[in-house]
C-alpha cells in the first residue's frame, strides 16, 4: 500500500446519494447508507485540501423513460424538485459542492454523471486529471461514470468501501468492480484520514 497524494489537478465524484436510493427510498439499494460516513471522511479529505467537491444526481421528469410506466426497469424514482431526489441530509455537502445533474429529459436516461451534463468539459477547465469516485449503486452508476471518467481521459480512483450495490443479480457489483479495475481504475481506501492505493481489493466489502 501506498499514500495517493492529492493536489491540484484532484477532485471528488459523490455519484447519486440522493434519499430515493438509499434504504426506505422508492429505489434503496441495500446497505447504501454505509456509504455516508465514507464519503463524509473524502468530503473532508478533499475540502482540507481546497479541491473541488461534485456531486451527481437524477433529476428525472415525472414520466422519465426509466420508470415502469413508461417502459422502462424502475420504480418512479428522484423526480426533479421531490424529497426523494434531494441529497441526503447527512452527506456533509458543502455551499461550494458542484451539482450535476443528469437524465433531466424524458425519452433520455443516463447513468453516467458523464453522460449529457458537460463534466468532463467542466473538470478539464478546472484543471481536473484525476477522479475519485464513490456512492450508489456500484454495478450502475458508478460503474458508469467510472468508466466514461477513464474513456474521457482521467484517472480514476475507486473507493469501495464508499459504494453499494443493488445486485439485481447476485454478485453483480463485484463483477462491476472487476470491470472497472480491468479498465485502469485503481482501488484506494481510507486510512489515518487519507488515501491509501490497495492494490489487492478485487471486490467492493
Amino acid at each position: 500500500m501506498s499514500a495517493i497524494i492529492l493536489g491540484p489537478g484532484d477532485a471528488l465524484l459523490i455519484v447519486d446519494l440522493q434519499n430515493d436510493f438509499l434504504p426506505g427510498g422508492a429505489l434503496g439499494v441495500p446497505r447504501g447508507d454505509e456509504v455516508i460516513a465514507p464519503i463524509n471522511q473524502l468530503i473532508a479529505l478533499y475540502r482540507a485540501r481546497s479541491l473541488p467537491v461534485y456531486a451527481s444526481r437524477d433529476w428525472h421528469p415525472h414520466d422519465h423513460c426509466s420508470f415502469a410506466a413508461q417502459g422502462g426497469p424502475w420504480p418512479p424514482h428522484c423526480v426533479a424538485d421531490t424529497a426523494g431526489a434531494a441529497f441526503t441530509s447527512e452527506l456533509a455537502l458543502a455551499p461550494d459542492t458542484i451539482v450535476v445533474s443528469k437524465a433531466v429529459t424524458a425519452p433520455v436516461d443516463a447513468y453516467s454523471a458523464f453522460n449529457g451534463t458537460g463534466l468532463a468539459e467542466t473538470l478539464r477547465e478546472r484543471g481536473v486529471r484525476r477522479v475519485a469516485v464513490c456512492g450508489l449503486a456500484t454495478d450502475y452508476c458508478v460503474l458508469n461514470t467510472a468508466l466514461d471518467g477513464i474513456e474521457h481521459g482521467f484517472e480514476v480512483l475507486l473507493v469501495p468501501e464508499a459504494m453499494r450495490a443493488v445486485d439485481v443479480k447476485p454478485g453483480d457489483g463485484d463483477r462491476a468492480v472487476t470491470r472497472m479495475l480491468s479498465r485502469g481504475a485503481l482501488p484506494v481506501r481510507l486510512s489515518e484520514g487519507k488515501l491509501v492505493a490497495d492494490l489487492s481489493l478485487g471486490a467492493q466489502p
